[in-house]
């Protein structure tokens, strides 16, 4: 245990190898990383707001105008309609009732 504890306090002791006159310097291709990512943001914001001016104001325009929510998927729908079963609205059934 003092072994390690000797081994770990020499190491974090020693100073850096590379200490020249360059040490702790970035390189030119760094800066250009940087740069390359600050332009990608960039566009990435520029690009989100385009498309988040074409929404509409409000989604909840629609129900409010009066008319109705579709109720279930197309899928269903047709292949009820396939199979010559009742709507739901021809049974008296409210959509959230199950069948049996």
């Amino acid at each position: 245990m003092i072994d390690l504890l000797t081994t770990t306090v020499s190491v974090l002791a020693d100073p850096p190898k590379n200490s020249g006159p360059d040490f702790g310097k970035a390189s030119p291709l760094g800066l250009l990383i940087v740069v390359l990512l600050l332009i990608g943001v960039f566009i990435l914001v520029w690009s989100m707001n385009r498309h988040l001016k074409k929404l509409p104001k409000s989604f909840d325009s629609d129900v409010a105008e009066g008319q109705a929510e579709p109720t279930g998927d197309a899928d269903a729908v047709a292949a009820s309609m396939e199979d010559g079963g009742a709507s739901e609205a021809d049974t008296g059934r409210s959509p959230g009732e199950p069948s049996g």
